[in-house]
């Protein structure tokens, strides 16, 4: 699912698709949570999410993971997405995101996966603030969109201001 530097990989409990073990330490930066109706394109998942940061001003290399339902870190288009950015891929069990309050939930989700959010709610699953709520991807004339992501700042969560080093 990764290809390019393994930088994100050091610790063990980041892994492709992996939800956090005991003991997991959030690294500050940007996560980008990402949801998407099967069969979804790279091409898509990357416009969505580089349009998304730079609409927002934010820098790309402040990226440190993306993430999504633990069902979707097999789709081509995230896990494609996740290796052309060159961060990893994180999922996230539906019974765990749909605990984590969001400001737009969704029943199309709920329908699908079991959880009202997957883009906000995988962006916040690791801690942080929302900077970006969920976006959609622009599907073109009669068409529904098939890519959300939203953002989340993880230098903001409870850990990482506490002073980690």
């Amino acid at each position: 699912m990764h290809s390019g530097s393994d930088r994100h990989f050091a610790h063990p409990a980041r892994g492709p698709g992996r939800a956090p073990e005991p003991g997991y330490e959030p690294e500050p930066g940007l996560v980008v949570g990402v949801g998407a109706r099967s069969g979804v394109s790279v091409a898509e998942v990357l416009g969505l999410i580089e349009t998304t940061l730079r609409d927002a001003g934010l820098s790309p290399c402040d990226l440190i993971e993306l993430a999504t339902a633990e069902s979707r870190t097999g789709e081509a288009g995230i896990a494609g997405a996740a290796a052309r950015l060159g961060v990893p891929l994180r999922g996230y069990p539906a019974t765990l995101l749909a605990g984590i309050a969001v400001p737009n939930p969704s029943g199309a989700p709920l329908a699908a996966l079991g959880t009202p959010s997957v883009a906000e709610a995988a962006a916040l699953a690791g801690g942080g603030e929302l900077l970006v709520p969920k976006r959609k991807s622009d599907a073109g004339a009669g068409r529904r969109a098939s890519v959300t992501c939203a953002v989340a700042d993880r230098s903001q969560s409870e850990w990482n201001r506490r002073g980690r080093k």
